[in-house]
């Protein structure tokens, strides 16, 4: 008999934990739009992933008496000024983006949420001088802040996610210290600050797994914008260096031929759209399936 209560109690405490992921996943289903944007994010990141094996041409070397190609038959979406397949090219031209996009985006979450729950937390002067020092950084245009980073860090894709990264923290640091600040003083953190437990225990065991609907939902904003912004360094030169495949680079280096080869900005310009729409779409999805205000 002990042994069947101790497997009831461990099956229900199962049950209890998968019980919200099974309501978060129930509410995210019903959302078609954001249903669709995940399945074209997940096949775009298989992309990437397989690029070697999927692109039908050498990205970086072309053949020049091929350049300038209109789509047809032998390259789909038409070669560029080099004769560089502009298929093979946006294709691995994706590893880049989703790269710079995530790691810029865990980079800032990372720096921004660890800062605003220092400031959310302690209050005081603390939260006064991290706020402010936020507060300047988000006075200027991001891109006009990471344009200024770049001119000090160089070009190149290291650089240009430090950048990003650095622009974009202050956002996720004042979502974390609004956060932190409506659920620092309920009953379950005054209970384990009375039982003797850390200041950095509470914040990390007791806080911040409490306000993560938020936090999650602008990281996925912020791979879009992150992606944006990657694009727009890569166009003014200052982000990814040629040879190398990136949207933004390709946008640049085929304006020039707009009038009599437009598909060297169009297909750049459209993965661009799509890839920054997917990444909307889900973040709306997810916000609406993690608001327990929204819930019936």
């Amino acid at each position: 008999m002990a042994e069947l209560a101790k497997a009831t109690v461990e099956t229900a405490e199962i049950d209890e934990l998968h019980s919200p992921l099974r309501e978060f996943w129930r509410r995210l289903s019903k959302n078609k739009l954001a249903m669709v944007s995940l399945v074209f994010l997940l096949g775009l990141t298989l992309v990437a992933l397989f690029a070697p094996y999927i692109a039908p041409y050498d990205p970086i070397n072309g053949i020049m008496e091929e350049s300038l190609q209109a789509p047809n038959a032998k390259h789909l979406l038409g070669t560029d000024e080099l004769g560089r397949d502009i298929l093979s090219r946006i294709i691995f031209g994706a590893r880049i983006s989703l790269r710079v996009g995530l790691l810029a985006v865990a980079i800032a979450l990372s720096v921004g949420t660890v800062l605003g729950s220092i400031a959310g937390y302690y209050g005081g002067k603390i939260d006064l001088i991290i706020m402010r020092f936020m507060d300047i950084m988000l006075s200027f245009p991001s891109l006009l802040l990471a344009i200024a980073f770049m001119a000090v860090l160089g070009r190149g894709v290291e650089n240009a996610v430090i950048a990003i990264s650095i622009v974009t923290m202050p956002e996720y640091a004042r979502i974390v210290r609004g956060s932190v600040l409506s659920v620092k003083e309920n009953e379950y953190v005054q209970a384990a600050r009375a039982i003797g437990n850390r200041d950095a225990a509470i914040i990390f065991k007791h806080i911040l797994p409490n306000v993560m609907a938020p936090i999650i939902v602008r990281g996925t904003l912020g791979i879009s914008t992150a992606i944006l912004e990657t694009a727009a360094l890569g166009f003014l030169g200052l982000g990814v260096q040629p040879p190398d495949a990136e949207w933004g680079t390709m946008l640049g280096s085929g304006r020039g031929y707009l009038f009599n080869a437009p598909h060297l900005v169009y297909f750049p310009g459209i993965a661009i759209t799509l890839t920054v729409m997917a990444f909307n779409l889900l973040g709306d999805g997810l916000r609406d399936a993690l608001d327990p205000r929204l819930r019936q």
